[in-house]
């Protein structure tokens, strides 16, 4: 027990110690993507439990309890809270050599100083202690953000919210930044033309005016992206299976965008070129603003459709994909940069086969302007774990500079996630700390360790420069 999740843990050499305990460790986080609901951060509520904050939306753990027999009503179903932490404690032994058995245990030291393993026997008393810590006025979410010495957070809304919530942070002097990210992924899915259709209806109502061809959607969209940026804006985000790149013309896109008025089924080509239209006009507006877009690709979501019926998206039924992404990423790219008009930007790969393909792909539009202009984003989704972080920073050792890399992000629903950035700042040490003493890098420890700051903390906040934001 005296050597699980000690001090060095991660850490195998005395250089990659020094490396995490001097130069990492003491680092602020920028947060500049994660799932935080807006709502509970400016309500900065306290959660009544360790169930609501620990369990509640975090499909990481569901996809675990399914695993180990635990029945729907004890995940997502209406028994008490206390009955799913029961069985989400019955359930962490057996997550041993799952990241989950490193995150639960990290969480609970790190946020309430609990070194005892969750299990049967534990439950109890670990849930009692913790819910009494969650009432104090220190639990709050906006006190668990700023204790774990959190600059900006970046969530993830919708063009059409109206981000009434960012504005009441604002308003509240809130010392933590809290930027929207706009999301527009409903306003680009042709594939489901009712859901598209009522989603065009709904923009008419918040606009005050009527769309009845492609160019007023594009111009009603864009000034969404305008209302974003008016509220300190600065990133977009897209969760897609894959870029789309499809030849088209204007006026078949016109034409399209008259069949999804009319709730007509659209031909695959059309949704592709739908889509590829959208995604087009979206990069752009980002590159007038000088926005820094991410595209996060390769999920295969909602595979069973059962469950997706009774407990509906996001509920952990998705998995990684195996979608053909270099050739259109390559068109899509392409495009953007003949005509100036690329962002900034961040790719994230869900499959790991993808790793090189997704590292060289940066390689091609970088221009010189800035350092890291394309980037191959961080380890994602079932990839942000020790094996997937290390692959993911070898392919971008091996094919481009780690040392411009942007770092972590949580990409997380949950207030007790900030140990993931500790996570990979112990990877990242470790991998520097075995090259030197392997002989493979040089012990040079002021630039090794500005090295590390860098990709720590330093890099994002050049690269995204939120110090900026209104």
């Amino acid at each position: 027990m005296k050597n699980f999740l000690n001090k060095d843990f991660l850490l195998e050499t005395p250089t990659a110690q020094r490396l995490y305990h001097e130069y990492a460790a003491g680092l602020p986080i920028i947060d500049y993507h994660c799932h935080l609901p807006p709502d509970q951060i400016a309500g900065d509520i306290n959660f009544q439990n360790l169930t609501q904050i620990w369990l509640n939306g975090d499909h990481y753990k569901w996809r675990a309890m399914r695993a180990n027999g635990v029945g729907e009503e004890y995940i997502t179903g209406n028994k008490s809270d206390w009955e799913k932490f029961e069985k989400w404690a019955a359930t962490v032994p057996y997550t041993l050599r799952n990241p989950l058995y490193h995150w639960t245990h990290l969480e609970l030291q790190r946020y309430f100083g609990i070194h005892e393993l969750l299990s049967p026997a534990t439950a109890r008393k670990i849930y009692d202690e913790c819910n009494e810590k969650l009432q104090s006025p220190e639990y709050s979410v906006r006190n668990l953000i700023k204790n774990k010495n959190v600059e900006v957070v970046c969530t993830t809304d919708d063009p059409l919210d109206s981000l009434a919530h960012h504005e009441k942070i604002k308003a509240d002097g809130y010392k933590v930044k809290v930027l929207p990210a706009f999301r527009p992924d409903k306003a680009m899915e042709a594939g489901n033309v009712n859901a598209l259709y009522t989603y065009i209806s709904k923009l008419e109502t918040i606009s005050g005016n009527a769309i009845s061809d492609f160019n007023d959607y594009l111009a009603e969209l864009k000034k969404r992206h305008d209302f974003f940026a008016v509220h300190g804006c600065s990133v977009s985000d897209h969760g897609l299976e894959h870029l789309y790149a499809e030849k088209y013309t204007d006026d078949e896109v016109r034409a399209i965008f008259t069949k999804i008025r009319k709730e007509q089924v659209l031909t695959p080509q059309e949704v592709g070129q739908f889509k590829s239209a959208m995604l087009y006009h979206f990069a752009v507006w980002d590159s007038e603003k000088g926005w820094v877009q991410q595209y996060h690709l390769g999920a295969l979501r909602n595979n069973n459709t059962r469950a997706l019926s009774q407990a509906g998206p996001d509920t952990g039924y998705d998995s990684m994909g195996d979608f053909s992404q270099g050739r259109t990423m390559s068109r899509f790219f392409n495009r953007l940069e003949s005509e100036n008009k690329l962002a900034r930007t961040i790719l994230y790969n869900l499959n790991p086969a993808d790793n090189e393909l997704f590292a060289t792909m940066t390689g091609n539009f970088n221009d010189g302007a800035i350092p890291g202009k394309m980037q191959f984003g961080s380890a994602w989704w079932f990839l942000d774990q020790k094996d997937g972080m290390t692959k993911q920073l070898n392919a971008l050792s091996n094919m481009g500079l780690l040392s411009r890399m942007v770092g972590m992000l949580t990409d997380s629903r949950s207030f007790l996630s900030y140990p993931r950035h500790e996570y990979f700042r112990r990877i990242l040490c470790n991998l520097f700390g075995n090259d030197i003493e392997n002989g493979e890098l040089p012990n040079d420890m002021d630039w090794t360790g500005k090295v590390v700051q860098d990709i720590c903390y330093y890099n994002a906040k050049n690269y995204f420069q939120f110090d900026k934001a209104k």
